[in-house]
């Protein structure tokens, strides 16, 4: 195996490739915790909609009884290379009192429609990232926090 050289990249650039993969990818995996039964971790279908992550899970799924428990969680794009990780606390709505606006940008995103889903009730979860980590290699590792407090730093 040949070692690949790594451009470092400003914050700027940073910040602009979480954006866009944030808007492209479709899973982002979801970690969340009980206090009783530990930790949890799913991939879930996400939608980006400039401010925040909006995801579902089933209401009776050890994800959503770990959010009611405990809101502090963390979400990481499945790529172990252009590595980006998100920390926030997650809002819970049941499906008939999620916005509209954003169940119908989930439901046109996937041609799925949690709020008519025949199956178990569904709950979305939304989560407003309060920071932000983007790296590529150890190249990067310096500078990797590119959200604190919910700003952005570039």
């Amino acid at each position: 195996m040949q070692a690949t050289e790594i451009t470092r990249r400003d914050p700027a650039e940073r910040k602009r490739a979480t954006l866009e993969r944030l808007g492209a990818e479709r899973d982002i995996w979801l970690s969340t915790a009980h206090p009783d039964h530990g930790p949890h971790q799913v991939p879930l279908w996400f939608l980006w909609d400039g401010q925040a992550v909006w995801m579902c899970t089933g209401a009776k799924s050890a994800t959503a009884r770990n959010v009611r428990e405990e809101p502090r969680v963390r979400l990481a794009l499945p790529d172990t290379f252009d590595v980006v990780l998100l920390q926030g606390e997650a809002e819970y709505y049941p499906a008939r009192g999620v916005p509209r606006a954003a169940a119908d940008a989930f439901a046109g995103r996937f041609g799925w429609d949690p709020r008519t889903a025949e199956a178990a009730p569904y709950l979305y979860l939304r989560v407003t990232p309060r920071t932000v980590r983007a790296w590529r290699g150890e190249a990067e590792l310096r500078g990797r926090v590119i959200m604190r407090e919910g700003v952005w730093l570039a």
